[in-house]
């Protein structure tokens, strides 16, 4: 089960879903407000989503969930909530509930004022060049790192997601930081070696605390390796899934 980041939807996953299902049943989904799917303004839980798409579709089997970002929160959060339907955990760059504030170095402060600024001017294609600099290209290396299909990609997906009607509210409130400790799925935690100093340290600090938790930096990319690297990912994938 795919779980994408909030800058993309599931076509973040297109090189990894065509390596899996080739030998396993993959399935994807557009969360509410992201690709084609669309929210209504009332209040969710994006587990209760996640775990309709389980029953809907896994025939009753527990899931591998390969989740990235925000994707990597509500993967978490299932297995904490859901031990029993969870079989392991595939997590880039993992957000998390409970997490300490984020605290930036100056040269990524001055881009995130930058992102602020365009948000506050309403001005969305320079949101969305900005976010593709920060989470395509990475904070950590030069503007542009990334292009061709991958970058057009990015920014379509970003794009819709950023013109999209509001969904409403998470009302998903675990304090899952805390309690890593208690999710016992084996797990896989990967970041980019251009990533967001904070990401990468808290994605250590996952990584470490999950008692059968393991993790890895890889070389040459940000927070969106499955779509500047994704032959790297699906082998990775695929190698977690066979262990």
């Amino acid at each position: 089960m795919f779980l994408h980041a909030a800058v993309c939807d599931s076509r973040m996953w297109r090189g990894q879903f065509d390596g899996v299902s080739a030998g396993h049943k993959a399935i994807a989904y557009d969360r509410r407000g992201f690709g084609a799917t669309h929210g209504e303004p009332e209040d969710f839980s994006a587990v209760a989503d996640l775990m309709a798409v389980l029953d809907a579709t896994a025939d009753g089997k527990p899931a591998i969930l390969v989740a990235c970002s925000q994707g990597g929160r509500i993967a978490l959060d299932a297995a904490l909530r859901h031990p029993s339907q969870v079989l392991g955990l595939f997590l880039i760059a993992p957000g998390i509930a409970g997490a300490p504030e984020a605290v930036y170095p100056p040269a990524v402060a001055d881009l995130m004022a930058g992102l602020t600024e365009a948000q506050q001017a309403g001005d969305l294609d320079c949101v969305n060049a900005i976010k593709a600099r920060l989470f395509l290209d990475g904070p950590l290396a030069p503007e542009g790192r990334v292009g061709g299909p991958a970058r057009r990609l990015f920014l379509d997906m970003n794009g819709i997601a950023l013109r999209a009607s509001p969904p409403g509210t998470d009302r998903d409130s675990e304090q899952t930081y805390s309690r890593l400790g208690e999710i016992g799925a084996p797990s896989q935690v990967i970041w980019g070696e251009f990533e967001f100093p904070h990401i990468q340290q808290r994605s250590r600090h996952i990584a470490s605390t999950l008692p059968n938790g393991a993790g890895q930096m890889l070389a040459g990319t940000a927070h969106l390796p499955s779509l500047d690297r994704p032959a790297d990912i699906t082998a990775l994938l695929t190698e977690f899934i066979g262990r």
